[in-house]
């Protein structure tokens, strides 16, 4: 039997077992950072299999490893283990039982895909040379990502993988397909907090106060400014801003107003260039305008950048199981993921699992129906199965 039956004949195997975890998961979601009980079941399933692994680095996360029939090379494959703060409206029987809590951006799959890969490889291990580490990494969905303090708690022990892997769902595409992208892939990610000072008072007299209402107006309008006559023209800059909180009243202007947004890009460099453009201008509009500001830039993940050779080595080895016409190429994505630092760290690779029986119709990720195509598990489990020791060969 080739190792492409035997992937074939044990994810068939499994597949129900696959299944069965991934609707586990999917019905008791965890906040970043708080995903105890996800944890606590994951290191059951490799108890029960018998696959060593270390614990709790940033209190949940898992790094699991198998060893083939010999000495050879160390690559690593990881999945994140957070949920979103969102209430599921799926009438699903395993729905999440967490209230306010819901896996609305597919960590769950990629759990059970990851785990589904360890269950098939463990039973193949006389059949690759070289030794796989599993990474189960918390909080990809919060900043600082747990990725970052996974590599700062030297999750690996100097033990360090020569390549990463990664997948991630993707609704927009249907199931059967995946997508790659070589080079930058997604958009650095930071937070913008900005405190408008005035002075409030009576509506009715305005002669009388410094309105920081006008002034973050004015502010949100001149900030545009970063994006329309600043950024590098040939790379993607995205400035949002989604939160203005005023304390006021249809007659009261309030001393201050909170503004909240995001600022993305796909160039670290021209990314630090314009946290000072943002300060300067918000700054100085609330100077020109009487009243003052506090301005916080908390810097989140970095570019994502897929290693041009890994990647291509990757989408080989998925052009051989799922054929050329279901490899797709991948446009730049200006959300992000903290897989970033893996990638900044080792030559690294994250690409995408079609999902959807009908993409067209779809519901997006991080909604309250955003679901997915189950026959996407066994494609993600013999495929991750298939990258892995076509890496290793």
């Amino acid at each position: 039997m080739t190792v492409k039956e035997r992937i074939q004949q044990l994810s068939s195997t499994y597949l129900q077992e696959i299944l069965d975890i991934r609707r586990h998961i999917h019905a008791h979601p965890e906040l970043s950072f708080e995903e105890f009980e996800t944890s606590a079941f994951i290191k059951s399933k490799l108890d029960a299999w018998q696959v060593p692994y270390v614990g709790d680095f940033v209190k949940t996360g898992i790094v699991a490893e198998i060893r083939g029939n010999e000495s050879g090379k160390l690559i690593g494959i990881r999945t994140d283990m957070d949920a979103l703060p969102i209430q599921e409206l799926n009438d699903i029987s395993f729905r999440s039982t967490n209230d306010g809590r819901m896996h609305a951006c597919g960590h769950d799959v990629h759990m059970a895909s990851l785990l589904g890969c360890v269950r098939i490889l463990n039973d193949m291990r006389d059949s690759f040379a070289g030794r796989i580490k599993f990474v189960f990494q918390p909080g990809e969905e919060r900043i600082p990502g747990g990725a970052k303090l996974m590599l700062e708690e030297n999750c690996f022990r100097g033990d360090e993988p020569e390549v990463m892997i990664a997948q991630h769902v993707y609704p927009d595409m249907e199931v059967g397909k995946v997508g790659f992208r070589e080079g930058q892939y997604m958009a650095s990610a930071d937070e913008i907090f900005i405190t408008v000072k005035g002075k409030g008072g009576h509506a009715a007299l305005p002669e009388r106060l410094v309105d920081p209402v006008l002034i973050t107006s004015h502010m949100i309008v001149a900030l545009q400014q970063v994006v329309s006559r600043n950024a590098p023209p040939a790379v993607p800059t995205v400035l949002s801003f989604g939160k203005i909180t005023g304390e006021g009243a249809v007659n009261v202007i309030p001393d201050e107003v909170r503004l909240e947004g995001t600022f993305r890009t796909l160039n670290e460099e021209w990314r630090h260039k314009a946290h000072l453009l943002i300060e300067k201008l918000a700054r100085g509009t609330a100077v020109a305008m009487g009243g003052d500001a506090d301005i916080e830039i908390r810097h989140g993940y970095p570019v994502l950048v897929n290693d041009p050779a890994v990647t291509r080595q990757a989408r080989q080895a998925a052009e051989e199981w799922l054929g050329k016409q279901n490899v797709e190429d991948l446009d730049v994505r200006m959300t992000a993921e903290d897989f970033a630092y893996f990638s900044q760290k080792y030559p690294s690779v994250l690409y995408r699992l079609g999902v959807s029986a009908d993409p067209h119709n779809a519901s997006a990720l991080h909604t309250p129906r955003f679901t997915v195509d189950e026959a996407a598990l066994k494609v993600a489990v013999e495929l991750f199965s298939w990258i892995a020791i076509r890496f290793l060969d």
